[in-house]
């Protein structure tokens, strides 16, 4: 019994562990998203986030909620938000746009970013990236 409480928190440490579920993380912090617009946004196979998703609803740091045929994902556990970056300086400015996904973001704490023709662009997570990379005229 006097472990438990610590046998919860390494569980919780233990799903938090990989970054490419803090990188998730990130994303849904922001606004609830779904599978589908998760592997859109990141450079990973749909049913790796699947995976990483389900560990994470394990460990209570995401919730779900069916709307129509889709499930959003959303940060179940607010108190979550202190240990992601964009979270503790929110409040930086000037604010930029992912012109992939028009995610709004920091350009001081943004995950990914890249210059094209003499400009500065920022980017959500590396799947955006790479979309904007095969064909930056979509989207400047």
């Amino acid at each position: 019994m006097y472990l438990e409480p610590f046998v919860q928190q390494a569980e919780l440490l233990q799903a938090l562990a990989h970054p490419k579920r803090l990188e998730i993380l990130n994303l849904i912090a922001q606004k609830s998203l779904t599978v589908t617009q998760i592997y859109s946004m990141l450079d990973l196979p749909q049913a790796n986030i699947s995976q990483h998703l389900i560990v994470l609803r394990q460990a209570g740091v995401v919730a779900t909620k069916r709307n129509g045929k889709e499930i959003l994902y959303k940060l179940k556990n607010q108190k979550i938000r202190n240990f992601l970056p964009h979270q503790n300086l929110l409040k930086l400015t000037p604010l930029a746009h992912d012109p992939v996904c028009a995610m709004q973001l920091s350009p001081k704490t943004a995950v990914v970013k890249a210059t094209h023709q003499n400009r500065q662009y920022y980017f959500c997570a590396s799947g955006c990236l790479k979309k904007f990379k095969l064909d930056p005229g979509k989207y400047v």
